[in-house]
């Protein structure tokens, strides 16, 4: 099992008393984009690449007002390690994080941060791009938009943990 920490003096869901930022999170505060890249600092690496999906306007033609995530944490979080692990290993990652936001979350502002490191850019890319689509496959995080007209819906979700 890889660590699930990275010691440091930044915050990101972490203990206080500790000052650790954990590999993996899943958490209602804003996320730190600005920390995790600090942590991913790898002289191994020459990559490092760090997407974050962040809450947008609009969706579909429709006009967005604001987006919610729920999640099932205790599993979402385990998935994730997972995902984690199966990356670093299929791609040859040095460093991965993944951090997604639940609760409200403002327009502009991240719901989600995958920061991936290697030897070369080509594997970072790839990790990123996969462990995305993953989460949106496997991961029990579930997307909830409000828009202009008042109205709900929850969004790409009909698709997931199809038997």
């Amino acid at each position: 099992m890889l660590d699930l920490w990275i010691a440091d003096q930044c915050m990101v869901g972490a203990d206080v008393e500790t000052g650790m930022i954990p590999w993996i999170a899943v958490q209602e505060a804003p996320l730190d984009a600005m920390a995790l890249r600090t942590v991913m600092e790898d002289p191994h690496a020459g990559a490092l690449v760090l997407f974050e999906g962040r809450a947008r306007d609009h969706h579909e033609g429709r006009p967005v007002l604001q987006l919610a995530y729920e999640a099932y944490v205790p599993m979402a979080e385990k998935e994730l390690g997972l995902l984690r692990e199966k990356a670093i290993e299929r791609y040859g990652l040095t460093r991965c994080a993944v951090h997604h936001r639940i609760g409200v979350v403002p327009l502009t502002e991240a719901a989600v941060i995958v920061a991936t490191s290697s030897a070369h850019r080509a594997e970072s890319f790839q990790a990123a791009a996969w462990i995305m689509d993953e989460i949106k496959q496997r991961v029990p995080i579930w997307k909830r938009e409000k828009y202009r007209d008042g109205s709900e819906s929850w969004v790409e979700c009909t698709h997931r943990f199809q038997m």
